[in-house]
């Protein structure tokens, strides 16, 4: 076991006068300022290199390090501070009397305060630096200077950001030149997670550029906290936040209202699959998202007559490219998508932003805003509506990392983006007519849609959107027969006797959506029946199983996809009832030949991709 220091012990007091500070900082940004009112207090400034020369430039009394230690900057400045009498001078206890009599004898004078920032490196990687280059932008002394300063932060104070100086300069102000022990400790945590973050970069840094031992090289990774969250999946589930990884900033802002954890579940798969879907078929695209799935996904494509009426849209010429997308999205599912979170891959117009005037939604997140479309959105929800703001040009890391009860997981990130060329293999019969054009845009946007909804999970699509989506099942044909409900109800609020309801004036929308699903479903309860009724102005006609039947039996040319192979024909059986006439799976299980022949039997197209999509 190794040894264990005991404890040096001095006298330890709230307060500590400022009489001595060294300054060596690469960024400029306040030192002036700082340095003046270290000056106007009497305190000593030393400093290092360029933060000196600037300090003379504007007019303060600095004494070099060089000065202190006795010994010059050498071999090109890679030692300027490694020495006792700085060192010494940040790591005696004060009040020991074995500490104290060891400064006197070597002349060494305490340091009450370092402001230091480090070598950039993560700067240096970034800006794409050959190896020694960067390896040369490791600073040394400064951590050094860091850690010491802060393992002896009963008497220094260590500051390693420009954003610590305003509190620094009012903790001097309020304390008539002192620091309290409170907030040298508070720095001290500061610095000592600055230390790590750094050494983690420069961990990380050196594992990629080794190519030994790739499978079982440490991993360091640092967070940097960005904004604190109320709390997280669940009231009590407090404290919780938002971090970054270290040297890289988040793939979003935040522009309005306050965001909570689901929320930003959300929006982080929604924004890629909407990302996915317009690199994919160079298409405005649109998600709405509920508990971490989509309810429905599209791109902008033309509404039908049938469907504007459906999805209450009075003038669709009215809506952009965009607002298509989203009213797509919206309306595949309108009863799931009650307080959604929804993405679009192009700048809000305002056309998008009225539609969602008319809509219950939590938030959006989008590559921009017009102005206009920006206050309209603001004002949602008394100005509660969270709005954020994507980068387009945000690269995620390769390689993803996630924590679960004590246990940490890895895997590459899934970047792969489905395209036609996934639809290549037909399996069925006549493989060489392939799929037409609709079909191809359909599997797309069915395969891209579930590739980021839990699995296991089904998709179909028609017209550019999803009509059904299921997610979550452990059982794959429960999926097909979950998204299967959704997309029955889809088509038949097209239905003649749907689009016909007498629904009283003043009845809401989101009312008016959860009514005709109810109409469609038919199993109103008798308890339930006078509140239902109170929707409308006369008794509306029965949609009985025949009726419902029959216009089902319309239905045609929808596309299906699944995030994995199906492992019996029952799927495709089922998936039949729906007008399916087009299937994309990944293919691989041992039942391939029997699903193929239930394709072929109902007349399907179908295709094996060779990719599994699952997500969890």
């Amino acid at each position: 076991m190794a040894h264990i220091l005991s404890s040096v012990i001095g006298e330890v007091s709230d307060k500590v006068k400022i009489t001595r500070a060294l300054l060596s900082v690469s960024d400029k940004t306040g030192i002036i300022e700082l340095a003046a009112l270290l000056s106007a207090h009497n305190v000593e400034l030393l400093s290092t290199g360029g933060t000196a020369a600037t300090l003379r430039a504007n007019g303060l009394v600095v004494k070099d390090v060089s000065e202190v230690t006795g010994f010059p900057e050498i071999l090109d400045g890679r030692v300027k501070t490694l020495h006792p009498a700085v060192h010494g001078g940040l790591l005696a206890v004060r009040g020991n009397a074995k500490h104290d009599e060891e400064t006197r004898i070597n002349g060494i004078k305490s340091i009450d305060l370092v402001v230091i920032n480090l070598y950039p490196f993560a700067e240096t990687i970034k800006s794409g630096a050959d190896f020694s280059t960067s390896v040369e932008n490791i600073d040394i002394g400064g951590p050094s200077m860091l850690r010491s300063s802060a393992k002896n932060h009963n008497y220094v104070a260590v500051v390693t950001s420009p954003n610590q100086y305003n509190k620094l300069i009012e903790e001097i102000k309020s304390n008539d030149g002192s620091t309290t022990l409170t907030f040298r400790r508070e720095l001290a945590a500061q610095a000592f997670a600055r230390s790590a973050e750094y050494d983690a970069t420069i961990a990380s840094y050196f594992a990629s550029q080794v190519t030994t031992g790739t499978d079982d090289k440490p991993v360091v990774r640092a967070y940097t906290p960005q904004f604190h969250l109320k709390y997280g999946c669940n009231p009590h589930q407090k404290p919780s936040a938002i971090y970054s990884q270290s040297g890289s900033k988040l793939p979003f802002s935040v522009i309005s209202g306050s965001p909570g954890y689901i929320n930003l579940l959300d929006a982080c798969n929604a924004w890629q699959l909407v990302k996915e879907l317009d690199e994919a078929l160079g298409l405005p695209a649109a998600a709405s998202f509920k508990h971490c799935s989509p309810a429905g996904a599209a791109v902008g494509v033309p509404l039908t007559a049938a469907e504007a009426l459906a999805y209450e849209i009075a003038d669709p010429s009215t809506l952009s490219p965009t607002a298509l997308a989203y009213v797509r999205a919206r309306n595949a599912d309108p009863m799931c998508s009650f307080g959604d979170f929804a993405a679009v891959s192009t700048i809000v117009d305002v056309s998008t932003a009225k539609v969602f005037q008319s809509e219950v939604s939590d938030g959006i997140v989008a590559p921009g805003y017009e102005p206009e479309a920006l206050e309209i959105l603001k004002k949602k929800k008394k100005g509660g509506f969270i709005i954020l703001l994507a980068d387009k040009d945000f690269v995620p890391p390769s390689v993803e990392f996630r924590e679960m009860f004590g246990v940490t997981f890895s895997q590459k990130r899934n970047d792969t983006l489905f395209s036609s060329d996934y639809l290549k293999q037909i399996v069925t019969k006549s493989p060489e007519a392939g799929f037409p054009s609709e079909a191809v845009r359909d599997l797309i946007v069915a395969s891209i849609s579930i590739k980021y909804t839990q699995s296991n999970s089904v998709g179909y699509a028609i017209n550019g959107q999803m009509i059904g989506v299921g997610a979550g099942q452990q059982s794959r044909v429960d999926c097909v027969k979950l998204a299967g409900r959704k997309v029955s109800l889809w088509f038949l609020r097209q239905h003649p006797k749907v689009q016909s309801l007498p629904f009283k004036s003043g009845v809401k929308r989101q009312d008016r959506v959860n009514a005709r699903v109810r109409y469609i479903e038919g199993d109103i309860t008798a308890a339930e029946l006078p509140i239902w009724l109170s929707n409308f102005s006369e008794t509306p006609e029965t949609l009985n199983e025949a009726d419902k039947a029959s216009f089902m039996a319309s239905l045609t040319g929808v596309s299906l996809a699944s995030d994995a192979f199906f492992p019996f024909r029952d799927s495709i059986d089922h998936a039949s009832r729906y007008g399916v006439s087009f299937v994309a799976q990944a293919g691989g299980s041992v039942a391939d030949d029997e699903v193929n022949r239930a394709c072929d039997e109902y007349g399907m197209t179908m295709a094996h991709t060779g990719l599994r999509l699952f997500h969890h």
